[in-house]
């Protein structure tokens, strides 16, 4: 940057990005033929046509990698506009361009820079909008319910305690939706906000934790847990806590669909350079070609569990936008309805 910051200091280069490239290439261009002039003229005068030919070749080649590297570090602005795009994309990350330059560069990283605010200022906003009718929206169910408690406390007729009920649930499944809508948008915005660095994973205290956050679960629906890991350690584009919360997602919902009194083993190998996390389970699986439909926001696939468990239908949802954002895929297989499924995590190994 610093040679396109003197090359706009200069009046007639200030406000023209192209006018900046013709100037020094055409010095670079200029360097061979004034070079040559001044070897002809104080050289010796025995100089032989030989010498002016192999002079005038040296001299062209430094002239044109000197003016080659000169041009490159001319094209800064361009790949720093670049790089900070890629970054906000990728990891959310804000630049801090420049925006003191009038040329054609110059307005592209200051339009990016503004860009970028106002995204971030319109992302918070619509947040803080969507929060705002949340809660009030909560109210409202609220006071329906709290209405329809009243009634069924009341010596009422069996007809209108059975409407009431009937307010109460959708009052709840209401609530849940509400609360379901919140959340996906926190883990969005946590997810997005989140680098990706590589990380050398222990599975052992991954699965410890993982195993800890579904006792209960686990328990309610005696459901045993198998785990086979093979492999100890690994370096991965994703952090433990990120992992555990995919994983803990994965297979909250493997017990959610399983039946009582069952088993889900989780297997944790190697292929290659290939990572691989299988979450299989013997419960009420799914038919094979709606399999990208379970990774779908809200998905119309979301049902009650095997025990009616509320099902949000985001969780595998944030699981996938979790491993896609880190350089993994997710899929699921079954053979059928009835016939258990299998999750598949799978990451790129990196060397340490």
């Amino acid at each position: 940057m610093q040679l396109y910051e003197k090359l706009s200091r200069i009046g007639f280069l200030k406000n023209s990005y192209a006018f900046k490239f013709l100037f020094v290439a055409f010095i670079g261009i200029h360097i061979p033929l004034i070079g040559l002039l001044f070897f002809v003229l104080y050289a010796s005068k025995t100089i032989s046509a030989d010498s002016i030919l192999i002079f005038a070749l040296i001299i062209t080649l430094l002239a044109t990698a000197v003016t080659l590297f000169f041009l490159k570090k001319l094209i800064k602005p361009i790949e720093v506009a670049s790089r900070s795009l890629i970054a906000y994309r990728k990891d959310r990350t804000i630049p801090s361009l420049p925006t003191n330059f009038s040329d054609e560069a110059g307005l592209l990283m200051s339009n990016i820079q503004e860009s970028i605010a106002d995204n971030e200022n319109f992302i918070t906003e619509k947040q803080d909008l969507v929060y705002l009718l949340s809660h009030d929206l909560r109210n409202f169910v609220g006071n329906s319910k709290s209405a329809a408690l009243l009634i069924l406390e009341e010596d009422s007729s069996d007809y209108i305690k059975e409407l009431a009920e009937l307010i109460v649930q959708s009052s709840g499944e209401q609530f849940h939706y509400i609360e379901s809508f919140i959340t996906l948008l926190k883990e969005q915005d946590q997810i997005i906000k989140r680098n990706s660095q590589d990380s050398l994973i222990q599975f052992s205290p991954v699965f410890s934790m993982v195993a800890k956050q579904l006792d209960q679960v686990l328990v309610v629906k005696n459901i045993k847990l198998v785990l086979s890991i093979d492999v100890q350690e690994a370096l991965l584009s994703i952090d433990d806590e990120l992992l555990i919360r995919v994983l803990v997602n994965v297979i909250d919902n493997a017990i959610k669909f399983s039946y009582p009194n069952s088993e889900i083993e989780v297997h944790v190998y190697l292929d290659g350079t290939k990572l691989y996390l299988k979450v299989k389970d013997t419960g009420v699986g799914f038919v094979q070609k709606q399999s990208d439909e379970l990774f779908k926001k809200f998905t119309k696939m979301s049902m009650s569990g095997t025990s009616n468990e509320p099902s949000t239908g985001i969780g595998l949802y944030l699981c996938k936008n979790i491993v896609e954002r880190h350089n993994g895929v997710i899929y699921a297989q079954s053979s059928g309805t009835n016939k258990g499924a299998t999750f598949s995590i799978v990451f790129d190994t990196k060397k340490g």
